[in-house]
């Protein structure tokens, strides 16, 4: 039979997000666990097959963390303005948690979208707040989410890095600046009609193949 473990999955999980909480990620190493579960390395590998599962144990702990700290949502209008700003709040009272939660490397290159499975269903959530309070088709809704993520994430990533911190209340203009700039370009129907590509004629203008009145040119 084997050996019966000392340590619940749970145990081991709880002493490994708090190691990361506290000092970082890289700082959860075997060892340093074993020291602070007062044992040996033996133990946790009874309970878990290597450190990189012990790793995503201590993530769903800090996922189930991130939730109820977004979770006063719901007592706000509109919510997901309020959970776009609490993302970044995240990111400037738990940088090390946001770092494990949003800044990994995948094991290989994800397309945009598969990124948004970080979000767990934090991300459907999101989707269904702006159907509701905005009036907005479901692909209207994703649109727009996914470029308010970015711009949260940007400045939860320049937080947590300590690139510089912001007020609430300037995360929530910040916010609220581009979510009113997207939400009116959505509603005026000319989503559809931003180029991503550009054809370059001869007298060198570049030309939108989507747009025709708004060519550029460079020198």
């Amino acid at each position: 039979m084997p050996p019966k473990p000392k340590y619940t999955r749970n145990e081991v999980a709880i002493a490994a997000f708090n190691i990361i909480k506290k000092d970082g990620l890289s700082a959860l190493t075997a060892r340093e666990l074993g020291k602070s579960l007062g044992t040996s390395v033996s133990p946790i590998f009874t309970t878990f097959k290597n450190m990189e599962e012990v790793k995503m144990a201590a993530r769903e702990l800090a996922m189930t963390e991130f939730r109820e700290y977004i979770s006063d949502y719901i007592n706000y209008t509109p919510a997901f303005k309020r959970i776009g700003v609490m993302i970044v709040s995240y990111g400037i009272k738990q940088p090390e948690l946001f770092k494990l939660l949003f800044m990994q490397e995948h094991s290989q290159k994800e397309q945009f979208k598969g990124t948004l499975d970080d979000l767990g269903d934090i991300l459907d959530v999101c989707i269904n707040l702006i159907m509701k309070d905005y009036d907005m088709t479901k692909e209207e809704a994703e649109f727009l989410f996914e470029q308010l993520w970015i711009q949260a994430y940007g400045l939860g990533v320049m937080c947590a890095m300590k690139v510089c911190s912001f007020a609430e209340e300037e995360i929530g203009m910040r916010l609220g600046n581009v979510f009113a700039s997207l939400a009116m370009f959505i509603k005026s129907g000319k989503a559809n009609e931003v180029y991503a590509f550009a054809d370059k004629r001869q007298d060198r203008i570049f030309q939108g193949r989507s747009v025709t009145d708004i060519p550029y040119k460079i020198d």
